[in-house]
């Protein structure tokens, strides 16, 4: 027989549902399903509703996004940003596929992909010219998401591309030549602006940049975006700045609000109206070799990727993209950044 003393709802109580004959806080809780009266059932709750949401499934891209992950500075969330937006991508209906081409394959290892020097890489498709579609591999927890992992070989990649025929293009004519319909691919690129980089900027038409709602946020970006004019003038003229995503928000915080308002005043409508918060969980998933929509579905970080990926996918559509071009919506009055071009903006 129980307790009046014992409150602690319907986890303890040995008949579920509501219960006409308790007392005190128990009567509000005979509204509400008895899942919800925990944390770990409301958190339960908001993991079914949000992957339902994803499955309801999106509209597919007449043609196949190619969207390059990129940001020189270290530590924006970039490989973060990538491999979530893909699985977000995924549980939203569509086929996606990530190219780790970052050699601490730290992409593969959050997607839980093997990637040890022996494991067939991205380096074999840019070194050997070995086919795509030879190193690609299904990702374990998400139906529909595909990586080509990184290894540790890529790190000498750089040195040598250098000496091969066509060294800028090699991604993109592997790219190409794969034959599996795609509806996205996301290049994570690494924090530098070489070779590999360049790889990535001539196969894609797209650039993603995450931006960290934090001191020098858009510190070191000119140089990302004067090779990205450099490259859309020289070897790829489709390429433009399509998506600004911000990330590591942090809404106590006064400092988050303005960076967020300045990269919105300067980059105008590019910028994604979700922006993605400071979160543990999106920290810890890597950790167990997954993105965090499988690690913690009801999180607010997951929550946030789920509709940064609907958002960013609603806006690729109707057989061009909303945006033209990275210089389309940069002011053109005096601010702290320079009034010119939107590469030439910023310091």
């Amino acid at each position: 027989m129980r307790s009046d003393a014992n409150t602690a709802g319907p986890m303890t109580d040995p008949v579920p549902g509501p219960r006409s004959e308790s007392t005190g806080r128990d009567v509000s809780r005979e509204t509400l399903p008895p899942m919800d009266d925990t944390p770990i059932g409301r958190a339960a709750q908001l993991a079914v509703e949000a992957l339902g949401r994803a499955g309801e499934g999106l509209p597919r891209p007449e043609q196949t996004r190619v969207m390059v992950v990129a940001n020189q500075k270290g530590g924006v969330g970039k490989t973060t940003t990538t491999v979530n937006l893909a699985a977000s991508l995924a549980l939203h209906g569509g086929r996606v596929l990530v190219v780790d081409l970052d050699p601490q394959g730290n992409a593969s290892t959050a997607l839980g992909i093997d990637h040890h020097s022996e494991v067939p890489s991205i380096y074999d498709v840019l070194v050997e010219g070995k086919p795509l579609s030879d190193v690609v591999q299904p990702v374990p927890d998400v139906e529909g998401l595909f990586c080509a992992p990184a290894t540790i070989d890529l790190a000498g990649a750089e040195i040598e591309l250098v000496s091969l025929v066509a060294r800028e293009s090699r991604l993109q004519r592997a790219i190409e030549a794969y034959e599996q319909p795609l509806d996205y691919i996301l290049i994570d690129c690494p924090p530098s602006l070489g070779l590999l980089t360049v790889n990535a900027l001539v196969a894609g038409a797209e650039v993603l940049i995450p931006i960290q709602c934090e001191y020098y946020a858009l510190e070191g970006l000119g140089q990302l975006l004067r090779n990205v004019d450099l490259v859309r003038g020289h070897l790829n003229p489709k390429l433009h700045v399509s998506t600004i995503l911000l990330t590591m928000y942090d809404g106590r915080t006064r400092l988050a609000a303005q960076v967020a308002e300045e990269v919105r005043s300067h980059f105008g409508n590019e910028v994604l109206r979700t922006s993605i918060p400071r979160s543990v969980r999106i920290s810890e998933a890597p950790s167990y070799g997954q993105t965090v929509l499988t690690y913690d579905p009801g999180s607010s970080g997951a929550l946030s990727y789920l509709e940064a990926a609907r958002e960013m996918a609603l806006r690729g559509l109707g057989g061009g993209h909303e945006y033209q071009g990275q210089d389309s919506h940069m002011p053109h009055q005096n601010d702290e950044y320079g009034q010119h071009s939107m590469s030439e903006g910023i310091k």
